[in-house]
């Protein structure tokens, strides 16, 4: 089964995220998924398996126990395939940052201004204010 195909089932990912916080039993894992999606415990132990004979999962036995951990090589492969196409993405995340900062940062310029007026321009750029309104405690 390709990648892509074994991660796009939501259950998969799910346990893959369970996984990655640490080794955890088949019946810790189990329980989990069944709680959060209402599928029976053979429906679990297929996914588990399916990730397994995928190479996304590793078992050890440990003495009745099936302990299972993430296999982060075929990870790192779609990480490599991704790669090519960060070039794309990367320029458009960057810039939405800087605009959530700057946002962050006006909300917080407003609340410490007296009445939330906008703050006074910075000297050589325009001024926030709309035309014909004074910066406060200024008076002709």
């Amino acid at each position: 089964m390709h990648a892509f195909d074994v991660l796009g089932d939501p259950v998969r990912r799910r346990i893959l995220e369970l996984l990655a916080d640490g080794e955890r039993s088949s019946g810790e894992v189990t329980g989990v998924i069944r709680e959060e999606f209402g599928i029976t415990q053979p429906a679990v132990s297929q996914h588990l398996k399916v990730l397994r004979e995928s190479g996304f999962a590793v078992v050890r036995a440990e003495g009745t126990r099936r302990l299972y951990a993430v296999d982060s090589a075929p990870l790192r492969e779609i990480d490599v395939w991704l790669d090519r196409f960060r070039s794309s993405w990367t320029p458009h995340l960057d810039a939405l940052a800087t605009e959530i900062a700057r946002g962050k940062r006006a909300r917080r310029l407003n609340r410490r201004s007296p009445g939330g007026s906008p703050p006074a321009a910075p000297p050589g750029e325009p001024s926030n204010r709309p035309s014909g309104q004074e910066a406060a405690g200024s008076e002709s």
